[in-house]
């Protein structure tokens, strides 16, 4: 299902990463035993635009089950669907020696009736494609348990929409740019609590699909990210998430986004997630809030 929702809108990168997505576990079967992968969960899950975390906003931890002598792999769908708008996100992610992700996304925004009266026509979409990169640059939320230090990250997510006419149109500056990211994630195993914060400098209109920069602003604005994540036993963790958005454009509000989740992982290679979210007010549609679910397949 995620390879081919995917396969149509693909690009050299992104096959790259199917490529490695495909070689990882047999790379990793050939490494020494005593180098076991990550506990279950503690890879989190794939956020909206293709980072290991949650669904709403990226961690500090690298996506995969590999740890520092492997390579690790995951791939992804979540659907969100609120009263007036379905939004579909498929893609993959590399962990390279829990160092470094390479994360790609391929994101849908369909319109559905609202796109009719907006003279759009009924069902337009807007794609956006989002590459990334995370590196991990300090600390370790799962081995350093006896340090107050929690694990920290820098990203970069380089997103592409193609609707540049549009976009512009109702005031938006640029059909691309790129969010800058610095997480902290910290795990507290004895009390399996998962704390995160996350600030994000960005210009994007609701994730890149409206846009970048608007007439309001265009610049760079800081944004705060949380989350929270209680194991309630190995394969089932609950939580909540934050993420406070900037609001560049004239003819939309945008507001902050918050969801609560419950992920499950019946077997170590698969986790799903579901959540209630409430995205606010999306263009021109105000009170925007349904289900999201999520899969995730990794190594």
């Amino acid at each position: 299902m995620v390879y081919n929702r995917a396969v149509p809108h693909i690009s050299n990168l992104s096959l790259l990463f199917a490529f490695m997505f495909c070689v990882a576990p047999a790379q990793a079967q050939g490494l020494p035993s005593g180098t076991s992968g990550k506990l279950l969960l503690t890879g989190g899950v794939t956020q909206l635009e293709g980072a290991a975390g949650g669904g709403l906003t990226p961690w500090a931890i690298i996506g995969g089950y590999g740890t520092r002598d492997q390579i690790g792999a995951n791939a992804f769908y979540t659907n969100v669907r609120t009263g007036d708008y379905d939004f579909q996100a498929a893609g993959a992610l590399v962990g390279i020696y829990d160092r470094v992700e390479l994360s790609y996304a391929h994101q849908t925004f369909d319109t559905r009736a609202v796109g009719g009266a907006l003279g759009l026509g009924n069902g337009f979409k807007f794609n956006v494609d989002v590459f990334g990169l995370k590196v991990k640059v300090a600390g370790d939320a799962v081995l350093e348990q006896d340090s107050w230090l929690p694990q920290i990250a820098v990203g970069i997510q380089h997103k592409r929409n193609d609707r540049g006419n549009i976009v512009r149109a109702v005031g938006a500056k640029s059909d691309s740019g790129t969010d800058f990211y610095v997480s902290a994630t910290k795990l507290i195993l004895d009390q399996s609590l998962l704390l995160n914060g996350t600030i994000r400098a960005t210009k994007a209109n609701q994730l890149g699909i409206l846009g970048f920069g608007g007439d309001k602003s265009d610049r760079y604005k800081p944004q705060f990210e949380g989350s929270a994540a209680l194991l309630l036993r190995r394969d089932l963790a609950i939580g909540a998430e934050y993420r406070s958005k900037p609001n560049n454009l004239g003819f939309a509000r945008e507001d902050d986004w918050w969801d609560m989740f419950v992920a499950w992982a019946p077997i170590k290679n698969v986790s799903l997630t579901a959540a209630y979210a409430n995205l606010g007010d999306v263009a021109t549609r105000r009170n925007q809030k349904g289900p999201y679910v999520s899969v995730q397949i990794g190594f």
